[in-house]
């Protein structure tokens, strides 16, 4: 710090020791443990026992200030003798196996993790044989120092909880500044802005063509008449989702702003209610003027409106009365499909007020004379598709044969799959379950790669009442039986095939991690024991067994699907370098994405016949132009991953065996949970991850040949290192929040890569 800064911060930390302390001005280990947000009391009780340095059990500002200046003045040196004193539970001056054990172990559960009592004696012994440099059985400090020095970024941000808190507020990092003119900017936005800049400027048009003709109050309702006939007509324009799943298979997808359609369709509802309103004022304000002028002989306010008469335009001259339902259906519609309705357990209201659109377009038609010539083209094709959804939907009996209660709440349903259902990696569908709910259409993505053609997969997290509702249905013991048919007993026979292949034994080809019955995760190793070859009509890789401790279940509860229907993942197989960005649950649709290219990986496998040599035929440019895949999946803690770890295992063994040592498919894990390596409290942890991760070849906290990183990606390194591998041009694919997806955003446009964002 400089000396102005030095400055400031004793005055910051003096004001915030007076807003914790007492009338005694002293802090107790209570107040310290508010004060540094500590979740557990081992660490906060070691540093206030080293702040303490009179023993006093209160800790005065002198103290206070003393040992920050430590942690934030100090050289390496001094910060980590703090370091070793914080481990040296017994001050004895040096470091046992049983004080690091009970510092990993409050490491571990300061950074929301679990592990086996075995894996902490696992990760104990790594980081002890490695810092016990004389095998003395135990750690001094000169050898502590010297492991720490292979970790220079340690050694750089060492700090604490406490030295961050009690320092001034750090000026929030700026993000990269866009570049509005920059060739990223326009590939991101420049669809999206030239077709507002297009219906605005047809709205301007028609709104003049309306208005021209006439003056006064009327000009004002006339142009908006006009603008609400185009307007009205193009809601339905963008809800026609199979035409626009089929746009995007044509170059109109690089023009149009298809990924944006449900935004657009929003932002086009307000404009037809604002259009609506002021369409129905000025007409008031004309009648009101006419009345003024005719006297007392006029027509009183409550009979026009309420009554139909001769000139007040429409069909059957009803226009005052269509027009005042249109705006009362209008407003219903606009409240009740607000989120706070939608996500607040109220998706009935949402849905039959939306059902009204039926009514309102029978309105326009009476109300205006020419509403049905802009409507006549968007009417019929909306017609078709819903006739055509409502035979789809009810032509087949469709049945979920199999359910897998996952982690996290998640629900995995296996769906029998209809002969003439085709769909692409990343596409979505509609699902009913009558039992749950009759009325109710959910639109879920498929987790399922397509080469599979017995099933569809979907993984549903349990985030609103529908989904909590499917949760606790399938948890009930009394779920209709499947009946013993083939696909039935395909299932079952792959099911328990999986379920033998899993051992433990110590020369297993890969990893995964399975649930004890005391909800600590454990690690199972296991062989790949799938007898069929490629296209042969095995499950996708990872099989049905996903070695969780899972609660699978056969059942034939009946469904109905809708779709598919496109999103904007389905350009990554056109790209050249893809990076799949996932959050939580939001990795379902690059879980049939990343199936999908292993599939055609191994098909692309040849083997000679006679001398058993293997080798990769190059893809097809229009199957598959990837040339690099970087896969990027971000959870809030360690349960979160459960769910979908034997799928990436085996992605990571297919790529072992088909492209040993390469970097086709590269993979990042980040668990924001976990303290990083700058944490006083996580460094011995970070480090005893990173040995064992390096030693056994597979992450203690998903059985991964990836290790998982703790905390937030740092955008700008990681895209940093993309843009430095040049493997063609860069395209982003995100599925997650919209504030994290815009953070993403900006750091696309920053480096000039293509974002794309799935909307859910």
């Amino acid at each position: 710090m400089s000396v102005a800064e030095d400055a400031e911060w004793l005055r910051w930390v003096t004001k915030k020791f007076g807003s914790i302390t007492g009338e005694d001005k002293e802090i107790d280990l209570e107040e310290f443990k508010t004060a540094l947000q500590v979740k557990e009391s081992f660490f906060a009780e070691r540093f206030f026992a080293l702040f303490d340095s009179d023993g006093s059990g209160t800790i005065s500002l002198e103290e206070l200030l003393e040992a920050l200046s430590l942690l934030v003045h100090g050289s390496q040196t001094d910060k980590l003798r703090f370091l070793f004193r914080v481990y040296d539970v017994d001050g004895s001056g040096s470091i046992d196996p049983d004080e690091l054990r009970v510092v990993l172990r409050w490491g571990l559960r300061e950074s929301g993790m679990s592990l086996p009592e075995e894996r902490l004696g696992d990760l104990t012994l790594a980081l002890f044989e490695a810092a016990d440099k004389d095998h003395s059985g135990s750690i001094t400090f000169e050898e502590l120092q010297e492991e720490l020095e292979a970790f220079p970024e340690v050694m750089e941000n060492l700090t604490i909880s406490a030295a961050s808190w009690l320092k001034p507020p750090a000026v929030p990092a700026r993000r990269p500044r866009r570049r509005c003119l920059s060739p990223a900017f326009w590939q991101n936005r420049g669809s999206s802005i030239a077709f507002l800049g297009g219906w605005t400027g047809l709205n301007l048009l028609l709104f003049a063509l309306g208005a021209l003709p006439h003056a006064g109050w009327v000009a004002l309702a006339r142009g908006c008449g006009q603008c609400l006939n185009f307007n009205c007509a193009f809601l339905a324009v963008l809800m026609l989702r199979r035409c626009l799943t089929w746009l995007r298979a044509t170059p109109m997808a690089q023009v149009l702003p298809l990924d944006q359609h449900v935004v657009l369709h929003q932002l086009v509802g307000y404009v037809v209610l604002v259009l609506g309103a002021v369409h129905t004022g000025a007409h008031l304000a004309n009648f009101c003027r006419l009345a003024g002028q005719d006297g007392a002989g006029s027509r009183s306010l409550a009979g026009f409106l309420l009554s139909a008469g001769a000139g007040t335009g429409g069909l059957w001259d009803t226009a005052p009365q269509t027009g005042l339902a249109l705006q009362g259906l209008l407003v219903a519609m606009l409240l009740f499909s607000s989120p706070c309705v939608r996500r607040s357990g109220h998706f009935e209201v949402f849905y039959w007020t939306h059902l009204s659109y039926i009514s309102v377009w029978i309105l326009l038609i009476l109300h205006g004379p020419h509403f049905w010539k802009w409507f006549v083209v968007p009417g019929c094709l909306f017609t078709l598709e819903k006739v055509l959804g409502l035979a789809w939907r009810r032509a087949g009996g469709l049945h979920i044969v199999e359910v897998n209660l996952l982690p996290s709440k998640v629900t995995h349903l296996v769906i029998q799959r209809p002969p003439v259902f085709h769909y692409k990696p990343g596409d979505y569908i509609y699902l009913n379950i009558p039992a749950i709910a009759t009325y109710e259409w959910h639109p879920f993505t498929i987790s399922s790669a397509p080469e599979q053609q017995d099933t569809i997969w979907l993984h549903i997290r349990s985030l609103g009442q529908w989904t909590h509702k499917l949760y606790e249905y399938f948890q009930q013991p009394d779920l209709p039986s499947l009946e013993p048919k083939p696909l039935s007993r395909s299932l079952r026979e792959r099911r328990h095939r999986a379920q033998g292949g899993l051992c433990s034994g110590a020369g297993s080809e890969g990893g995964s991690v399975a649930t004890g019955g005391d909800g600590d995760v454990q690690l199972t190793s296991y062989k790949a024991t799938s007898t069929t070859g490629p296209g042969e009509g095995d499950l996708p890789i990872g099989g049905v067994s996903t070695g969780l401790g899972d609660t699978r279940r056969l059942c034939n509860v009946q469904c109905y699907i809708d779709g598919p229907y496109g999103t904007p993942t389905r350009r990554i197989f056109t790209s050249e370098h893809a990076v799949l960005i996932g959050a939580g649950i939001g990795i379902t649709p690059f879980a049939s994405i990343l199936q999908s290219i292993m599939y055609r990986y191994r098909r692309r496998k040849q083997s000679c016949p006679s001398c058993h040599y293997s080798w990769c035929e190059d893809l097809q440019d229009e199957e598959m132009t990837l040339r690099k895949v970087d896969f990027i999946w971000i959870n809030r803690d360690q349960k979160h991953f459960e769910w979908f770890v034997s799928l990436l295992t085996k992605l990571e063994m297919e790529q072992a065996e088909q492209e040993p040592g390469g970097r086709f498919l590269e993979m990042h894990m980040y668990m924001t949970s976990a303290l990083g390596k700058n944490d006083m409290k996580a460094i011995g942890l970070q480090m005893a991850l990173d040995l064992l991760a390096a030693k056994e070849q597979r992450d203690s906290i998903t059985g991964l040949r990836t290790r998982t990183q703790p905390g937030r990606p740092d955008w700008s390194q990681v895209f940093g290192k993309v843009a430095e591998e040049k493997r063609g041009k860069v395209q982003v694919f995100f599925c997650g929040s919209p504030a994290l997806a815009k953070v993403i955003r900006a750091h696309c446009e920053h480096f000039g890569f293509r974002f794309f964002k799935e909307n859910f």
